[in-house]
């Protein structure tokens, strides 16, 4: 049996991309592994609910922003309270695209990758 684990993202400054998502979403650390003699981090963000993972990848030798090609790639979150978690990101300044027909929006995070929210169906 395979089982969802993790998506990642490349990030230039973890600590602020670990910020953006506890902030953002409530996601916490739930595993973190320094390895090459500092040369790569590595944090796993959880949200205590689900196994799925979102690893941030910090590598010291590439400080420069990633290249993120069509931003085709992104990863998603049912919300309970579309209205409100709208309403906040809205405040943040962080909301790039709507599509409020279909009750969901995405975000942009500090490394330029989108994030959809999407309302959790209520079946």
């Amino acid at each position: 049996m395979l089982r969802f684990y993790h998506c990642n993202h490349s990030v230039t400054d973890i600590d602020r991309s670990r910020a953006f998502y506890e902030k953002e979403f409530g996601l916490k650390v739930m595993r973190e592994v320094n390895a090459y003699g500092g040369d790569l981090r590595l944090m796993f963000l959880g949200d205590g609910i689900t196994d799925f993972r979102l690893e941030l990848t910090w590598y010291k030798s590439h400080p420069q922003p990633f290249e993120l090609g069509d931003k085709e790639f992104h990863v998603a979150f049912y919300t309970d309270d579309f209205d409100a978690t709208l309403a906040k990101h809205r405040g943040d300044g962080i909301v790039v695209k709507e599509e409020l027909e279909h009750r969901l929006y995405y975000i942009e995070d500090p490394d330029g990758y989108q994030v959809e929210i999407v309302e959790m169906p209520s079946e």
